[in-house]
């Protein structure tokens, strides 16, 4: 057994100890913890968010495959329709007489779906309350969230979970209030980004580290560095060596300011975190993976990376944010997806085959995410913003090979006239019939969060779940 792979079982099955116990009690509702000993309470447990920034159009990633619904596609989605030769067709266990299909440009997550590995959850989205039709939401007989089809309000809410107003704490940042503690060292946050500062990671003790995922001409990133600084002593460069002096002569003072105190006391940490990230992911990848050099592809690597120094870095609990901007195709919607989804598929298939040669795909969650949907109907040029979107879950825990929630008919209402789909609002903008919420919660639970404290890390849950029910959110994992 390797020195990584011993130091993150021993530090993970140390939770259940009593020095662990203590430290745990520290913890707001740490009585909850103990007492209920949530799924994740033992073992190590990392949720990886790929959010698309823009709005994905997820309607042609996953599509209906043959008859009469494909047909309702065909009409509906007009020029922005895929044929059958654009398609892969995936065999679904949970759905009798529907057939489905997968974008021609993921043949890996494709493979992963038939595979088991891999599952679907169709037509989630923001919601305060369930919205059961479009009379509903056109006589404002429900709640809908703020700013449903603006870019920004929208990506916080997927961010945050708090549809009704504009929120700074995002639920992975809440989760990990929660949770931080069962990591045995803080030196790093239990939230790693790779796309910088983000909402989904914020919480109220807690923020995300920042990892650097290179760039083309340096795919291979890490931890960033405080510039001309060097811990250790620099006989070559006698500027560095005196930079580096004065600021540990800065770093060891203590100032009777607070404000000064306080930034000294930020500096130094960020110091230590920057050694300790550096020194975790220093490892060599086993498996000899080659991650694509594009931009999804370089920050799931970095990902990995810190997968195999997690137990050098004490964390029972990791969340990982990755994004990717770029999906708001009001124009040219195929010609762009076409581009960007086999992107999307190669860095997904190198991470999955990373996974394996770590012995981690048990242990790592990835799911997507964006903005919102897109307009089943052509502006003729490509998409607009619309609401529920299809989003993809991928993992050993994961109940794969099934699509999970409800698929919408895709029929589009006529201006005038007879309704012919009660979800569609206008334009194939449809209503969720799966909530962000109920989506997020799974996951929750899944890292340990018991059933009782969802609602501190998502407000609303109580619309769409029952706390006291036995039964999964939405029954995407196993």
């Amino acid at each position: 057994m390797k020195r990584r792979q011993f130091l993150g079982q021993a530090n993970c099955a140390a939770i259940g100890s009593i020095s662990v116990l203590n430290t745990l009690l520290n913890l707001r509702l740490a009585g909850h913890l103990a007492a209920e000993n949530g799924p994740g309470a033992n073992g190590y447990r990392a949720v990886v968010c790929l959010f698309f920034s823009g709005g994905n159009d997820s309607f042609n990633v996953l599509t209906p495959w043959s008859g009469s619904e494909f047909a309702e596609y065909t009409a509906s989605r007009a020029d922005l329709a895929l044929g059958q030769e654009n398609l892969i067709r995936i065999h679904p266990d949970n759905t009798p007489g529907r057939t489905f299909a997968v974008n021609s440009a993921m043949p890996n997550l494709a493979a992963r779906f038939d595979a088991g590995d891999a599952a679907f959850v169709a037509n989630v989205g923001t919601l305060i309350e369930p919205v059961m039709n479009r009379t509903q939401v056109a006589q404002n007989l429900k709640r809908l969230p703020l700013g449903l089809y603006s870019h920004s309000d929208q990506i916080e809410q997927w961010q945050t979970s708090v549809p009704h107003s504009r929120s700074g704490l995002g639920w992975a940042g809440r989760t990990a209030d929660l949770l931080k503690d069962l990591n045995t060292s803080q030196a790093v946050s239990m939230n790693i980004s790779t796309d910088g500062s983000n909402v989904w990671q914020t919480g109220r003790t807690i923020a995300e580290f920042a990892a650097y995922p290179g760039n083309s001409q340096q795919p291979d990133g890490g931890a960033i560095a405080l510039q001309g600084y060097n811990p250790a002593f620099s006989a070559t460069n006698s500027f560095e060596q005196v930079t580096s002096g004065a600021l540990d002569s800065q770093l060891a003072l203590e100032y009777a300011n607070l404000l000064q105190q306080t930034y000294q006391t930020k500096r130094r940490s960020a110091l230590e975190s920057y050694e300790a990230f550096s020194a975790a992911i220093s490892g060599t990848l086993p498996g000899n993976i080659a991650f694509p050099n594009s931009s999804l592809g370089r920050q799931l690597k970095v990902v990995a990376r810190a997968l195999l120094g997690h137990g050098q870095l004490g964390a029972c609990r990791q969340t990982f944010f990755v994004n990717w901007g770029g999906w708001d195709h009001h124009s040219e919607t195929l010609a762009n997806q076409a581009a960007m989804l086999p992107q999307v598929d190669a860095a997904l298939g190198a991470f999955w085959a990373q996974l394996v040669a770590l012995g981690m795909e048990n242990d790592v969650l990835v799911y997507s995410a964006s903005d919102f949907g897109r307009t089943l109907t052509s502006n003729g040029r490509g998409s607009d913003h619309a609401w529920g979107s299809n989003q993809f879950v991928l993992g050993g825990a994961v109940d794969g090979k099934k699509i999970h929630g409800a698929f919408p008919s895709l029929a589009v209402n006529p201006a005038s006239g007879p309704e012919v789909n009660p979800l569609d609002t206008g334009r194939g903008r449809l209503i969720p019939t799966t909530s962000c919420d109920a989506f997020f919660a799974e996951m929750a639970l899944w890292l340990g969060v018991p059933r009782s404290s969802l609602p501190l890390v998502l407000p609303n849950i109580g619309n769409f779940v029952g706390l006291s029910s036995g039964d999964p959110p939405v029954g995407f994992l196993t």
